[in-house]
């Protein structure tokens, strides 16, 4: 008798379909860590010179060296291993006979904004869409290229306010497809190199520490993007955000707070209540000590629900209540961008400037409001989703 057929007879129907919905979920989470440690394995773009080395000497008994050759290659983003003409006909085939692949994925389909803002839906080794979007800006006669690369494959934590959140989540990215973006993106823009990278895209990044660590060394190093111009954010992980403090990073922590008190943040925020307020600000206050690093914390403004003066004056307290640590913080202010199935609304101009001024009466003095850019194609803070599902969704039941 299978296993579906005892958890009915034994636990009844419905606790039976309970089991068995709860045993599949656990599988497919168990078989997606599997497929993304494996992905990582033999995958070579991400992984560091000390990495690659230990491949070229260990797995294929070639010199060290050959594996700083191989670096060399990927920052410069190569496609596939036979793009590695420095290295031997020999070499290059027991690199594929292993089953070792660069890593870059497919491009889908590309968006550009009227801002320049774009948008690209890249197609990964398994088929899955992610998305990541390249924003230039010409400041003070200083051309600067963001890229805002993906995490993962959807997304677990579920924001009311957030498109991606709406989609559920598939897997995490590795390492490599995480960097992959930021070459797909300087390509688009004829080599321009990339000065900022932030992790605001699809997906919670503090979900998948380790590859997102690990791809930001990359960029760091591999790629000369400053830490201090590579931007990580999170809407709040228990544990994750001292973990990340032990790596020392340069780098700016964003914090997705977007309430100032905690029965809101839960309204906004399901998964709030894993990581109560005060604790993430306690966390904050640690990450500040041990790096040294300011930390910015992003706000969502949403008309008539977060944007109160009374709220900008609540928020300015939680900051002031955890020292001077947290009054050197920056607060971005975000004005919500409208996302398909939501009620929320975005605020008005003067909503928004009357709860910055108000910050700063509080004695908030770094307070700064974000530009929407690339919104019309859908590519705007918060607007990140997976279209195809849905498109997929209405073809099948257009047929049906």
């Amino acid at each position: 008798m299978n296993c579906s057929k005892v958890a009915m007879r034994v636990c009844g129907p419905v606790l039976g379909r309970r089991m068995m919905a709860s045993t599949r979920a656990k599988v497919a989470v168990t078989s997606q860590r599997a497929l993304v440690k494996e992905m990582n394995e033999l995958t070579l773009l991400g992984k560091s010179v000390n990495e690659l080395e230990k491949i070229a000497e260990d797995v294929l008994g070639e010199k060290k060296f050959r594996g700083k050759q191989i670096y060399q290659h990927l920052v410069r983003g190569v496609e596939h291993i036979d793009d590695m003409t420095s290295l031997s006909k020999d070499f290059r085939s027991r690199l594929k006979d292993e089953g070792y692949v660069v890593g870059r994925s497919r491009v889908h389909s590309k968006k550009v904004s009227k801002d320049g803002t774009t948008k690209l839906l890249l197609e990964l080794s398994d088929g899955q869409i992610v998305e990541c979007v390249g924003i230039p800006v010409d400041d003070a006669n200083k051309d600067r290229l963001t890229v805002c690369v993906s995490s993962q494959v959807g997304c677990a934590m579920a924001c009311t306010f957030c498109a991606t959140g709406k989609m559920g989540f598939s897997r995490d990215l590795t390492a490599g497809e995480i960097v992959d973006q930021v070459f797909h993106i300087q390509e688009c823009f004829e080599g321009q190199r990339v000065s900022n990278i932030v992790y605001m895209g699809m997906g919670e990044p503090m979900m998948n520490l380790s590859n997102v660590v690990a791809s930001e060394q990359f960029l760091n190093k591999g790629l000369a993007v400053g830490a201090r111009h590579i931007t990580i954010s999170t809407v709040g992980v228990p544990n994750t955000i001292r973990r990340l403090a032990e790596h020392k990073l340069q780098i700016i922590l964003a914090i997705s707070l977007h309430a100032p008190n905690q029965k809101l943040r839960e309204e906004l925020i399901p998964t709030a209540k894993a990581y109560p307020l005060h604790e993430i600000m306690k966390d904050c206050v640690h990450y500040f000590n041990e790096t040294g690093r300011r930390i910015s914390f992003e706000y969502i403004l949403i008309a008539d629900k977060n944007d109160s003066l009374d709220d900008a004056k609540e928020l300015a307290e939680l900051l002031q209540s955890h020292g001077n640590e947290m009054m050197q913080s920056h607060v971005n202010l975000i004005p919500w961008n409208a996302i398909d199935d939501s009620d929320f609304k975005r605020p008005s101009r003067n909503r928004v400037m009357a709860f910055m001024r108000a910050l700063k009466r509080a004695g908030v003095n770094s307070v700064s409001v974000r530009r929407a850019r690339g919104s019309e194609e859908g590519a705007a803070c918060g607007q990140l989703r997976n279209n195809l599902k849905k498109t997929e969704l209405q073809k099948k039941l257009s047929v049906s």
